[in-house]
């Protein structure tokens, strides 16, 4: 059975008397005034399959500290283990039982059991309330956009193909075991690796006569695939076992022979691939490759925010692709219709938003100014403003590369480390729910 809250607090609870340990203990009160939050969350942690008898395991609540404790510390589910069973201002943050200390593994399952977009709501709901009880402001807002990593290294052709070959021939060794079929096989996985690492050492000419190889060595790894799938389609035992086996091999058999088109366009035949259609990674599929202005190129999502004057996030969204600066100007402002039923006074923005249509569509929703920190040809007129007020809002525009700065260097959204495509979600909007969290819990007297 799992409980909602652990309402009796121990005797024994208490915090460092450390900055830290003070922060730890005004979030806590914090969260205590938003118990709304929890029923959202606990939809995700109770299901059918949890018993309403029997030992109690970690609450709805402590999971949910237990969240926002690793994004503040950013450790790993073992190190967050450790410091839960050695740490008393922890232990008290997340209102763990005496003589409950949680394991790596079952933070792991139920941490990762609150969806993505279960956290979203939760962040919806406190950030309205906020904005109602004057604690959040919508006086000025200002724009800006950013990359948040995938958790993978910086692809190559060879490396793609190596790992679509080795994963496939993982499959067809644990073929017997899973379905009860026998598959017969050439394990490719060695001569793959040698030549990838060849690849990766060689200049470019001899590059070129090592890519044939690899694409051959591929291509009987894909008919291979073929036959096994046959096989255990025909002969294979009626099992959830065997069917993720199939699913498996589907799914890593079509990227392969995607990587092996891409391959075989970019390098044997020098023509180019659309950044859309893409794979960077055969484990992160869902990875966008992401180029902002001149910069250097980056694999993981685009997302766009707002910040208001004391930092708190009051809009954030994970893109797909990726859409031009200009394109992302217009939902910031019908969310903030949408959820906050009214728009800011000012908002300024990063050059790359700007363009007439969206300031004249700014003001004409009603926003009395419509900033853009770089003008491109936009009159002071059209933005609403005075040079005065215009150099007032652009200096005001910097303070949002400092916010984002502080969320992804602070609480963990620079690189997004859980696999797929909603655990990168989860994990960036924890760090979102977090860092408004910690900023509202630092503004709290005493």
């Amino acid at each position: 059975m799992r409980e909602t809250r652990i309402l009796q607090a121990s005797l024994f609870d208490n915090y460092s008397k450390h900055e830290f340990g003070n922060q730890l203990k005004a979030l806590s009160d914090l969260l205590d005034e938003h118990a709304e939050i929890l029923p959202l969350i606990e939809k995700d942690l109770v299901g059918p399959l949890v018993k309403k008898v029997g030992r109690s395991g970690l609450s709805v609540e402590s999971v949910f500290r237990c969240l926002l404790l690793k994004q503040q510390l950013q450790v790993s589910y073992e190190k967050l283990s450790f410091h839960l069973s050695d740490s008393m201002s922890y232990r008290t943050f997340t209102r763990l039982p005496e003589g409950l200390s949680p394991s790596s593994s079952g933070l792991q399952s139920t941490i990762r059991s609150i969806r993505p977009e279960t956290l979203e709501k939760v962040y919806d709901v406190l950030s309205i309330k906020w904005i109602e009880e004057g604690k959040m402001s919508l006086e000025k807002s200002r724009i800006d956009s950013t990359v948040v990593k995938s958790h993978i290294t910086p692809p190559s052709d060879s490396q793609l193909l190596n790992d679509s070959v080795r994963v496939l021939n993982r499959f067809f060794a644990k073929s017997q075991s899973n379905t009860g079929v026998k598959i017969r096989f050439t394990d490719k996985r060695k001569a793959s690796k040698s030549l990838a690492f060849a690849i990766f050492n060689a200049k470019n000419a001899i590059k070129e006569t090592l890519y044939p190889e690899m694409l051959i060595l591929a291509r009987v790894v894909l008919r291979q695939a073929d036959r096994a799938l046959k096989k255990v389609k025909a002969e294979g035992e009626s099992t959830l076992k065997t069917q993720k086996w199939i699913g498996g091999v589907e799914h890593f058999r079509s990227l392969l022979s995607q990587v092996i088109d891409q391959t075989q366009s970019r390098v044997i035949d020098k023509k180019s691939v659309p950044a859309s259609e893409k794979i960077v990674s055969i484990f992160e599929e869902h990875t966008d490759i992401i180029v902002k202005g001149f910069r250097d190129v980056q694999y993981g999502h685009k997302v766009n925010l707002s910040t208001e004057d004391n930092g708190f996030i009051t809009y954030f969204s994970i893109e797909k692709g990726n859409p031009a600066d200009k394109d992302l100007f217009l939902p910031v402002l019908d969310a903030h219709t949408k959820n906050y039923k009214r728009l800011p006074t000012s908002t300024v923005c990063d050059g790359g938003y700007a363009s007439k249509k969206n300031a004249s569509d700014g003001r004409s929703l009603g926003l009395k100014h419509a900033v853009f920190h770089k003008r491109v040809g936009i009159s002071y007129q059209d933005m609403g403003v005075k040079i005065k007020t215009f150099k007032k809002l652009r200096n005001f525009r910097a303070g949002v590369e400092g916010n984002i700065s502080e969320l992804k260097r602070a609480f963990g959204a620079g690189k997004a480390k859980w696999k797929g495509h909603d655990g990168f979600k989860a994990f960036v909007w924890s760090s979102v729910l977090c860092y408004n969290l910690v900023r509202m819990a630092r503004q709290k007297p005493g």
